[in-house]
């Protein structure tokens, strides 16, 4: 049997000693958790929003530019809104935001591209882009508190030549995913 020491702590006394440390490691834990502040989360909510206006920057600046496939018509009016989302029907496709959702040949956008055939005005994929596009602003609305608001606005772009049927198929589509104002885009005439 091994010898006691004068150093050595009764057990009972070792075990009171190792519960009172612990107990106040885990305090300290706590009081330090308290006064740490986690930003990660408001560091990904900032992001989203840098990476969304830059994406609404980048599609102004792209709407300026036009295409060979997009003339627009004039008009004398001088009121200038702020952006929404951003249709544009040219003569070879129908563009949201940047990215070309349908084909338009004709004047037209191919039947199977449309929810009941060729006599429906609605165009599956452009209403399923814009609900994407919905969702996400609404989403940004959510996340800023308001700050953000989502106007159930979009803006179009259309070609002077698009045949009307096709600006009804466009117009009922952006309906059909809660666009319900639009702006329509014009070249101011030159007097």
């Amino acid at each position: 049997m091994a010898e006691a020491t004068s150093d050595d702590i009764p057990d009972r006394e070792a075990k009171k000693q190792l519960s009172r440390f612990r107990d106040k490691v885990e305090e300290e834990a706590i009081e330090h958790q308290m006064a740490y502040l986690n930003i990660t989360p408001m560091m990904d909510m900032m992001t989203i929003l840098l990476v969304f206006l830059l994406k609404q920057f980048a599609v102004q600046q792209s709407a300026a530019a036009m295409s060979d496939g997009l003339q627009l018509p004039s008009s004398t009016i001088e009121l200038q809104k702020p952006p929404g989302v951003m249709i544009s029907v040219t003569q070879t496709a129908i563009i949201v935001d940047g990215d070309a959702v349908a084909p338009v040949r004709n004047g037209s956008v191919d039947a199977s591209l449309k929810k009941g055939g060729a006599n429906s005005l609605e165009i599956i994929p452009l209403v399923s882009t814009l609900d994407k596009h919905r969702k996400r602003m609404q989403q940004l609305q959510l996340m800023t508190n308001g700050a953000t608001k989502w106007d159930n606005t979009a803006t179009v772009l259309i070609d002077k030549n698009t045949p009307y049927r096709l600006v009804t198929e466009v117009i009922y589509s952006a309906g059909q995913a809660e666009f319900s104002q639009y702006r329509l885009t014009v070249i101011k005439k030159n007097d």
